[in-house]
């Protein structure tokens, strides 16, 4: 008699609403169970409506029969077995006096609005205890992922206690970690996370412990999707030992990358020996090309920790010296192309032995802090390695932590690149260096020349032999004045083929749009489109890959300001 199924849903759940809590989940699941193939939905409907309709009479012997009715039609809702719609067709159906008003409107706003209400209401019975491994890790997943948009911890730790797996946390240490890996923005707010629920005992030790191993297990198939694991991680663990959640010896060591072997205590002190010659020969011959040869017949690249060792004696050396010596490290330190993590663990170590230096260099602060500045500059290191050597000097009165902030500082200066290359009397080549209005007008004439029918290969190799690649966003700012002034694109497919090439980098192509932004009053005197233009020429931008989402950020800020959104 299937058009008296509605009552059996209403049977059911009236009933399972006397029970504990374990009946009431089993409802819930057969209710699941028997949808459409047992029973049709017009009849699951029908009943959840007559249950609303007596909630006048489950009140009288169920006290809280309001707040469990609304977690049953949230469950529901939860189990696609009532549509969202459900809830405003009720409304309209019900009697202004009705405690099933009540019902629907403790189900909207105290459990379906509610952030990661899916997996509170599907907890809230502890039910579904024969869910697979798989289906708690995707849980865990959905949780992370809306705590990312939300930042809600409170919440976060609740639905983390709700998923009553405390033998499988490790599982959500091991994911929050990888997503902090993978996301350098999420990166504090999740590691937020991990310490709350650390130190409200949410998270115990062993269970922490066991994820990170499990990562380490894993590091090197990581390594494939995100470049610089291995150091990513290892950031990540001395950041969670400062902060105090993860004991950092229960851990076995990080495997060492692929082709590369340990540095033996011998083989340390055999190599600084040579590397101090070496470097002392340099400084008196400049020659950097027998450096490298010099370098590579010891076998540098077969070690791990040789390139990071050559870097810290090279720029001790440097600071123990005159100027001339300290652009020459810099020169060479930029030329030799050592793989990025050898450079941060060079600096990691002469930021790790700045104490002992300090008792020669009294300056040593600052020194240090121009030679990060300046690496950042020469990009040889980015902006994300910087935050990255930050996070294992966190003690704000350490000395890492001042040479940081000191590097910060001098890189957020009006015009720093040109004031940091020239920091000690140096072009940032092996030349002498040229005057910044003589680099513009080389750029100009360069850019006329290619404009006026010039070689595209041609045009690039002047652009990289100008040898200041800090400089390079005023080729971008010149080549996007004179696109909007003449309406003439071949400029632009120049820019598109030294972005392709690598020759100018995002962060370059950011610098020179930015300038073009900040000078559009100036700019719509001689070309009265030139907002519109620029406008159109950020989309395409944008397009391209040259412009990042903190673009749009700045954008949003100075948009009222220069009048051009």
């Amino acid at each position: 008699m299937p058009c008296y199924d509605f009552y059996f849903i209403k049977k059911l759940v009236s009933i399972a609403m006397d029970r504990h809590d374990k009946e009431k989940e089993m409802a819930a699941v057969l209710l699941s169970s028997l949808y459409v193939d047992t029973i049709d939905p017009p009849q699951v409907h029908k009943g959840f409506i007559k249950l609303l309709m007596s909630a006048d009479d489950l009140i009288v012997d169920i006290p809280d029969a309001v707040d469990i009715l609304a977690l049953f039609i949230a469950r529901a809702v939860v189990d696609d077995i009532l549509p969202p719609a459900f809830l405003t067709k009720a409304l309209n159906s019900l009697p202004r006096d009705s405690k099933g008003l009540d019902v629907i409107k403790r189900a909207e706003k105290g459990y379906l609005s509610a952030p990661l209400h899916a997996e509170i209401i599907e907890r809230r019975w502890a039910g579904n205890k024969n869910k697979t491994a798989e289906d708690v890790k995707c849980k865990i997943n959905n949780l992370l992922i809306e705590f990312i948009s939300s930042g809600d911890k409170k919440e976060a730790c609740r639905c983390i206690k709700d998923l009553n797996v405390p033998f499988f946390h490790h599982e959500i240490v091991k994911r929050t970690i990888i997503m902090a890996m993978e996301n350098q923005q999420a990166r504090r707010r999740l590691l937020d996370l991990m310490k709350k629920a650390a130190d409200e005992g949410l998270i115990n030790s062993s269970q922490i412990s066991k994820g990170f191993g499990r990562i380490i297990d894993i590091i090197d198939d990581l390594a494939l999707d995100i470049p610089n694991a291995n150091r990513m991680l290892q950031s990540l663990i001395s950041e969670a030992a400062s902060d105090g959640w993860l004991c950092a010896s229960s851990l076995r060591p990080l495997p060492l990358q692929p082709g590369k072997q340990v540095v033996g205590d011998l083989a340390a002190k055999a190599f600084k020996l040579k590397a101090q010659s070496i470097i002392q020969e340099y400084f008196l011959s400049g020659d950097i090309l027998e450096v490298s040869h010099c370098l590579e017949s010891e076998s540098c690249s077969s070690l791990a920790g040789l390139n990071a060792l050559f870097v810290k004696k090279l720029i001790t050396l440097a600071m123990d010296r005159k100027n001339r010596e300290k652009e020459m490290a810099s020169v060479l330190l930029s030329s030799l192309c050592f793989p990025t993590d050898d450079v941060v663990s060079g600096f990691v170590m002469l930021i790790e032995s700045a104490d002992d230096t300090a008792l020669d260099n009294p300056v040593v602060v600052e020194d240090l802090a121009m030679f990060l500045a300046r690496a950042q500059v020469d990009e040889v290191l980015a902006p994300q390695h910087l935050e990255e050597i930050g996070h294992q000097f966190l003690g704000t009165d350490s000395i890492g932590h001042k040479v940081i902030q000191m590097a910060k500082s001098l890189l957020k200066a009006r015009l720093s690149g040109e004031r940091i290359l020239r920091c000690w009397g140096g072009g940032g080549s092996s030349r002498n260096g040229w005057a910044i209005e003589d680099v513009k007008d080389k750029i100009g004439k360069l850019l006329e020349e290619f404009e006026s029918g010039g070689d595209m290969r041609e045009a690039c190799r002047c652009i990289k032999d100008l040898g200041m690649p800090f400089f390079h966003h005023e080729v971008v700012k010149k080549s996007l004045v004179s696109i909007m002034e003449k309406k003439n694109k071949r400029l632009w497919i120049l820019l598109k083929e030294c972005f392709s090439t690598g020759l100018i980098t995002t962060n370059q192509m950011m610098k020179g749009f930015t300038r073009i932004a900040e000078s559009l009053d100036d700019l719509v005197l001689d070309v009265p489109d030139a907002r519109q233009q620029f406008k159109n020429y950020v989309e395409l931008g944008m397009g391209e890959g040259w412009l990042d989402s903190s673009f749009g950020l700045y954008r949003s800020e100075h948009a009222l300001e220069n009048g051009f959104w």
